[in-house]
């Protein structure tokens, strides 16, 4: 079966929703697809989670926090230890333009250790990717001791359409349907702050 961006790119569908912009943007690069976004729908936040814990800054020194090895997931981690005053990453960083690694951290103004990839139980917290800690019983915005923010965040999912139909009739009622309170509602009932509406 074709994926959603293939399905969408050879013209099975007019539209999809299922990826964020650096997965798009990745997509286009490496197999020469023409398509955009038109708007946000939601995001599935990425968040630390503890079994020691109750909040991120009972985090002792040198705590062992564990961070994704994928490149998407991993930059999503180190941002949220960013913007909690752990780390600093190199100038110029933009999670919009691409990724950072350990080797783009500038400093700790936290002595943590990082790890990659290990179990939750071995570690002061993890960070776990959305539809794992879904699967684990474990809601972002209840659970979680550090979760990134929805705002300026370039992992929010999109409605995303070939871009020569950008301009399409179709596609601002489409958005619209989408982006609506009855959306919203069924979005934050359905999945209690696991997933969040961006719109």
């Amino acid at each position: 079966t074709a994926s959603p961006n293939e399905a969408l790119s050879n013209g099975d569908l007019e539209a999809n929703s299922f990826q964020h912009n650096p997965f798009l943007r990745d997509q286009n690069e490496q197999r020469g697809y023409k398509l955009v976004s038109v708007g946000n729908t939601y995001i599935s936040p990425i968040a630390f989670y503890s079994k020691k814990y109750k909040a991120f800054k009972d985090l002792p020194e040198g705590a062992r926090l564990g961070i994704p090895n994928d490149p998407s997931n991993q930059t999503r981690a180190l941002v949220v230890l960013r913007d909690q005053g752990v780390l600093t990453l190199r100038d110029g960083f933009d999670p919009f333009a691409g990724t950072a690694t350990l080797a783009d951290i500038t400093g700790y103004k936290k002595k943590v250790q990082l790890v990659e990839a290990a179990s939750l139980d071995d570690l002061d917290a993890s960070a776990i990717v959305n539809s794992f800690a879904y699967q684990a019983g474990l809601i972002a915005t209840r659970d979680g001791i550090a979760v990134e923010k929805r705002e300026n965040n370039p992992y929010v999912n999109l409605l995303v359409v070939r871009e020569k139909d950008k301009g399409a009739r179709w596609v601002a009622p489409l958005l619209k349907s989408y982006q609506s309170d009855e959306v919203r509602q069924f979005i934050l009932s359905k999945y209690h702050g696991s997933v969040i509406p961006a719109f």
